[in-house]
């Protein structure tokens, strides 16, 4: 099996350090590239407010010269001290765990540390919340916080709930409500990242996959989770190893902590098995080797009528193995409706290309021709971009000949000189109709004989709503110049989705059919859509998809349930809503889109009515237009 190039990140949790750089030289040895460990003496609880320690003279904690300003920067992560109580119903005890916090904050700041540990142990964390929120505003270094949570809630905080239950039902409780809670608190900054327990049970597949959508940053797993194998090395159960790999998608790093429970094997037995793990990961296929350096980045969609695409652009479409071979078959068939056998020999058909930019489907055109052993009387290849234009003309000089023409023009307004049998066209968006494959094939349908044929000849979008902290974040991040706060979150993005989940099934949004045949070509749309929501989860917005039928039974799809095996032309398209809605389990969601259009702009306009009413996104295309 092919293996990961990259490593496995891999950090040794210590409880207590009595000399960190035999900490340091015992991990490194032991195969680990950080280790964590506590800002202050675990059993050091200072006295802020009364008490016999409360002037007691002496050092918080060790010199900051005890290793270099390097090692303190990338090879050590902070943990704040077990015995804080900062949501204490006892005045006393919260204040002082609140003063101590921000002690320990301070120093790892000082010590510029890249990440610090911070536990959540029950559902009680407002005041928590509220005091590393109120650190974070007021840091002026970037550091990162890895929010620790068990997977399953330690037996001590199901009591509550088991008090409540009917004889019968699962004493559980759900630890992700504690990380949105907390994360919510926090205005979901993007330096808080979620630091996941792994506990000996594992919870239903729904929470899962829940978690899959978080930002998870490490993964801490405990020596008392690992069995032994037959010989003697720790080894983890399959439901364990099944995780952990999914896990690795996310880049998760892991942290091994408690004693060695194989000592004739070593720590650094540990570490290797977890290696082992990450480095037998299942190969990626041809779409996630694509899309690498991609994930969760966001861009803007491509206008094609309204700029010329780059040379670079044109090139990697093309590099898609399975769009322009679906293209030729889609010719093939066509030929083969349009001219019978005992035809074959006596007729010949036009074909027209438009948007062909450097030609690869007049390249499929003609090989569909020669593989169906039919004649293309004249081959039209129109294009707007005069750059892909030169490529073109060099083409017909080089390889085509006079059986092709190429045209340097837009299609709408490009007057032809005879009526085409077959109209081939790749003008279709992540989201289908959004590169304005409706305008300009109306415009284009002149040219179309009353029997011909158009390649695509339909194409259908949809939506589902997702869960996904990260692209939230990422959509927060986006500044638009000249424009307000709500812009970002009033455009779509082209986005090659992966820390994310999706909440309920696609459904069909707007169909196109070509040619049109209405008397009144209208373009504008409106869909009402009723989403049904499996488990409880987070609402960040709504993915859109599409697909097509090229001709027959040839199609494109970018739909998860019916992917085009292979095809990467195309990422997902990301709707996102200004304000992320917490739903329950059997929530109804529904959300009504618009296409709406004017002689010079498209837009989309969206809206959540229920379970709570959201305004409009992109009333009036004020953040986001598609320029005709």
């Amino acid at each position: 099996m092919p293996k990961m190039c990259a490593r496995l990140s891999c950090g040794r949790d210590f409880h207590c350090v009595p000399d960190i750089n035999t900490a340091l030289d015992t991990a490194c040895k032991s195969g680990f590239d950080f280790v964590c460990l506590p800002l202050v003496n675990p059993r050091y609880r200072r006295e802020f407010m009364n008490g016999p320690a409360k002037n007691r003279p002496g050092a918080l904690t060790r010199s900051d010269m005890v290793v270099s300003s390097q090692d303190w920067s990338s090879l050590i992560v902070g943990k704040v001290s077990p015995w804080l109580q900062n949501d204490s119903k006892i005045d006393t005890v919260r204040k002082n765990s609140d003063a101590a916090l921000r002690q320990e904050l301070k120093y790892a700041a000082h010590l510029g540390m890249p990440a610090i540990m911070v536990p959540l142990k029950s559902r009680s964390i407002l005041n928590l919340a509220r005091c590393l929120n109120e650190h974070m505003l007021g840091s002026y270094f970037q550091q990162q916080f890895w929010v620790q949570v068990p997977l399953v809630a330690p037996w001590d905080q199901r009591d509550e709930v088991i008090e409540g239950l009917d004889s019968g039902d699962s004493p559980t409780e759900d630890t992700w409500e504690w990380w949105h809670l907390f994360r919510t608190l926090c205005d979901c900054n993007k330096r808080l990242g979620v630091c996941l327990e792994m506990t000996a049970d594992l919870p239903c597949e729904s929470v899962l996959e829940r978690w899959l959508s978080e930002p998870i940053k490490t993964v801490t797993i405990s020596t008392n989770l690992f069995l032994t194998n037959k010989k003697g090395y720790p080894v983890l159960s399959k439901a364990h190893q099944g995780f952990l790999r999914r896990l690795f998608r996310l880049d998760a790093q892991l942290i091994l902590t408690g004693v060695d429970r194989h000592p004739d094997k070593g720590i650094r037995a540990y570490q290797q098995y977890l290696d082992h793990l990450w480095q037998n990961q299942t190969p990626p296929d041809a779409i996630s080797q694509f899309a690498r350096g991609y994930e969760d980045y966001l861009q803007s969609p491509l206008q094609p009528l309204m700029d010329n695409l780059e040379s670079q652009t044109y090139e990697i479409f093309e590099k898609d193995p399975i769009k322009y071979s679906q293209y030729q078959k889609a010719i093939y068939y066509a030929l083969l409706d349009k001219i019978k056998p005992d035809e074959k020999d006596t007729k010949s058909v036009i074909v027209m290309v438009v948007g062909a930019g450097r030609g690869p489907l007049v390249r499929a055109a003609i090989a569909a021709a020669s593989q169906a052993d039919r004649k293309i009387k004249k081959l039209y290849a129109v294009e707007k971009n005069p750059n892909a234009v030169v490529t073109l003309e060099n083409l017909k000089d080089e390889m085509w000949g006079e059986q092709v023409d190429v045209i340097s023009c837009d299609m709408r307004f490009w007057e032809a000189p005879e009526k085409t049998d077959i109209l081939v066209s790749e003008l279709l968006g992540s989201f289908g109709d959004n590169e304005l494959s409706p305008e300009c094939l109306d415009g284009a349908q002149r040219f179309l004989k009353d029997d011909g044929i158009s390649i695509p000849c339909k194409y259908t979008s949809y939506l589902a709503p997702i869960q996904s902290a990260k692209l939230y974040n990422e959509v927060r991040q986006c500044k638009e110049k000249d424009k307000g706060p709500e812009a970002p979150f009033e455009m779509p993005y082209v986005v090659r989705l992966h820390n994310c989940q999706i909440l309920s099934e696609p459904q069909k949004v707007f169909t196109f059919v070509h040619p049109n045949k209405d008397e009144v070509i209208d373009n504008s749309r409106y869909k009402s859509l009723d989403f049904i929501i499996s488990n409880d989860c987070v609402l960040h917005g709504f993915a859109g998809y599409f697909d097509c039928i090229l001709f027959g039974h040839v199609t494109l799809s970018i739909v998860p349930a019916t992917h085009s095996p292979g095809m990467f032309s195309w990422f997902p398209i990301l709707f996102p809503i200004k304000r992320p809605l917490l739903l329950k389990k059997e929530s109804q969601v529904v959300l009504d889109i618009w296409r709406l259009c004017t002689d010079k702009n498209v837009w989309y306009e969206w809206a959540i009515q229920d379970p709570i009413a959201l305004s409009i996104h992109n009333p009036k295309g004020r953040s986001y237009t598609i320029g005709l």
